[in-house]
């Protein structure tokens, strides 16, 4: 939820707040979203009015307007003592809306909402992200079997994390092994981010052929 307001803030702002139907459909958008969700305009309603008991999402609504549109006040929102960077709000948002991700997926994911160089910048983000005075507010997950990238989940709300380990132990212990492992693990994301990008180019290759074929038939 709060990462939906999050996303359409920095992407829509003309249209932020968001209205229940606008946040409704945030949150069930089939795009950018792991899990994909169906949630009912009460479902969101009755997680939106506990968000706003906790201070976490505020309510627009007051005399003389119609419709009622809420906003976030997780972070950055001039009072409160959460504050994050562009790129850090980037990856929190990311992983609120996609959960764990490794580092390239995050870079390769962000365009939209705040950019990075390559995947040690992404990485130096995560790292400082873990290691602030007021946090941690990321941990890197153990490696999972057949993976050769670790990933990374957010810490907010209930989060399993007895799989978790500290993200400043990546380096290898041999001088050899790191340059090795290095260098699989650049061409490794290089090849995630080209799958990315196909697939981004594909699926808006194919909303074009179904806008097209919709106004022929108009």
């Amino acid at each position: 939820m709060i990462g939906s307001l999050i996303e359409k803030e920095i992407t829509t702002p003309a249209q932020y707040p968001l209205s229940l139907n606008s946040l409704t459909a945030a949150c069930n958008q089939k795009s950018s979203r792991e899990p994909v969700m169906q949630l009912s305009e009460k479902a969101v309603q009755d997680v939106v009015d506990d968000l706003v008991k906790r201070h976490l999402v505020s309510n627009r609504g007051g005399f003389g307007s119609r419709v009622t549109k809420y906003q976030h006040r997780f972070a950055n929102v001039g009072f409160g003592s959460l504050e994050f960077s562009a790129q850090e709000m980037g990856i929190l948002c990311l992983l609120l809306l996609r959960g764990p991700q490794t580092a390239g997926e995050l870079r390769s994911h962000s365009g939209r909402l705040c950019q990075f160089t390559d995947v040690n910048e992404t990485e130096n983000v995560l790292r400082g992200l873990a290691e602030r005075s007021d946090g941690p507010f990321v941990v890197q997950l153990a490696r999972e079997p057949g993976r050769r990238e670790v990933r990374y989940a957010h810490l907010f709300g209930d989060q399993d994390v007895e799989t978790a380990v500290p993200v400043a132990t990546q380096a290898p212990t041999a001088s050899g092994d790191a340059e090795g492992q290095s260098r699989s693990s650049d061409r490794i994301t290089q090849l995630e981010d080209l799958v990315l990008n196909l697939q981004e180019e594909l699926e808006a290759i194919k909303a074009r052929l179904e806008a097209l074929e919709s106004g022929s038939r108009d």
